[in-house]
């Protein structure tokens, strides 16, 4: 076995790791794709089960596809359901609204009843759903 003298070190080097470091970086944030939060990736349940409440205890509100508001079967727009349901639950604060949207309804024309229904402080508030072997329509 022939010796030389060279020594091998057992070093790294260290002077460009700043920069590799920071090229990495530059890359990865490049190409990293940033998406906007998406919400939950649910299915919405038909109901199952129904549960019937007296006709005295329920106020209904039916907003169809086109947007039209009906509150006990008379025609409001949806800048009066606040007024309106403010005066009813005053009458008697114990009423359950019962909300029924049409399935087309825009969900813009859902949102907005549903922010005058808070403004009236209407908390009780049961949200209408087809019986799961009521699918055809």
């Amino acid at each position: 076995m022939i010796r030389s003298g060279i020594q091998a070190k057992n070093e790294i080097p260290t002077a460009s790791m700043a920069d590799i470091s920071f090229l990495l970086f530059i890359f990865f944030v490049s190409t990293t794709i940033f998406r906007m939060e998406t919400g939950l990736p649910i299915t919405l349940p038909r109901a199952e089960t129904v549960v019937s409440q007296k006709r005295e205890t329920v106020v209904r509100i039916w907003v169809d596809r086109t947007g039209q508001v009906s509150i006990q079967d008379k025609l409001v727009g949806i800048s009066e359901v606040r007024a309106i349901m403010t005066r009813i639950l005053q009458e008697n604060p114990a009423l359950i609204v019962a909300f029924n949207a049409d399935v087309r309804t825009p969900n813009r024309d859902v949102s907005a009843v549903i922010e005058e229904l808070k403004k009236a402080n209407a908390v009780r508030l049961s949200f209408t759903a087809a019986k799961q072997s009521d699918s055809g329509g």
